[in-house]
């Protein structure tokens, strides 16, 4: 079936079906207890370096999901990077600047808003690259990784603490965990299927464990991801393995331009008549995840994307969750 063809089917179903929250109780959610803003903020980041903030006034956020985040829990910014409102879709004000793209950020920009907290993703190179210039030019910043809705929790519920927004940390994030022990609960239980979940690019793909988000919901959901038996499939996506363990899903999130990944997977995989013989792509469960819910990270649609995911792992949860 036409990749293209196929995920729009399903989308359409998904939202006949709605991913409205279940009314389940959260299992173990902690209360939204904050304090009030400190005079100084210090932590260590995602890189092992010690921050030491004494205000956050003009921050600039390098990465648009954690743009978004700052945004989440009350703060303003003073600049972001070309994402933030091409991926993010964040509308800015015209006092917001723009300092280049997540990566190539412009260093002599960024300097010239006269920050006094930069907010940095530790899994861009070029990012990485600009702790000595920041640290050489007085400039407080911090690298955080987000891979998991636990991760978001964390940096939300830090940047309300320095924001003193204790009800964002609740409606922003207390809420959107209530959503995924939800999911999960209905989801508990249930027969697990098989998964092979592929992140395809231009020239290439890989089969992907839990080290991205939606790796980390598919076995939040009790899937068997493929991975976990067959470790060589994360070097190289070995059509003769994939064919003798014939998952019952396959998974498929894109990086880069989204249809020169999907002409590669056609070339590289979908025009082979073993591909076409697998239970996945013959009983319609070879899915392309959204971008949106399953490569950027979500933020306050956590929650959503696990109902997603849940809906095509378990069809009899479909309009239940």
């Amino acid at each position: 079936m036409n990749m293209k063809k196929a995920f729009s089917i399903l989308c359409a179903a998904l939202l006949l079906a709605g991913c409205s929250a279940g009314s389940a109780e959260s299992r173990g959610a902690p209360d939204p207890v904050l304090t009030l803003p400190p005079e100084a903020a210090a932590f260590t980041d995602a890189l092992g370096y010690e921050v030491d903030l004494d205000s956050w006034e003009r921050v600039v956020s390098l990465y648009g999901s954690f743009a978004e985040t700052w945004l989440l829990a009350g703060g303003t910014l003073a600049g972001t990077t070309e994402d933030a409102v091409s991926e993010r879709g964040l509308e800015l004000g015209e006092d917001v600047a723009v300092v280049g793209t997540v990566k190539e950020p412009g260093f002599e920009e960024i300097l010239a808003l006269d920050p006094d907290f930069v907010i940095l993703s530790a899994d861009i190179a070029s990012q990485v690259k600009l702790h000595g210039g920041l640290a050489a030019a007085g400039v407080p910043h911090a690298y955080y990784r987000v891979d998991a809705f636990a991760d978001y929790l964390t940096m939300l519920e830090q940047f309300c603490r320095m924001t003193g927004r204790q009800d964002l940390y609740q409606e922003n994030g207390l809420a959107v965990q209530k959503r995924i022990d939800s999911v999960l609960e209905a989801a508990e239980g249930r027969s697990r299927p098989t998964a092979l979940l592929i992140r395809a690019y231009s020239t290439g793909a890989k089969a992907k464990g839990d080290d991205n988000l939606a790796g980390v919901i598919l076995r939040d959901l009790g899937a068997d991801n493929l991975v976990d038996r067959y470790e060589s499939l994360l070097e190289d996506v070995s059509l003769e393995e994939v064919v003798a363990a014939d998952p019952d899903f396959i998974l498929i999130t894109t990086m880069g331009a989204e249809d020169k990944a999907l002409e590669f997977m056609s070339q590289a995989f979908e025009e082979n008549p073993a591909w076409a013989g697998l239970s996945a792509v013959k009983d319609g469960r070879y899915v392309l995840l959204p971008k949106e819910l399953f490569h950027y990270k979500p933020n306050t649609r956590w929650g959503e994307s696990y109902a997603y995911l849940a809906q095509i792992l378990y069809p009899e949860l479909a309009g239940k969750i």
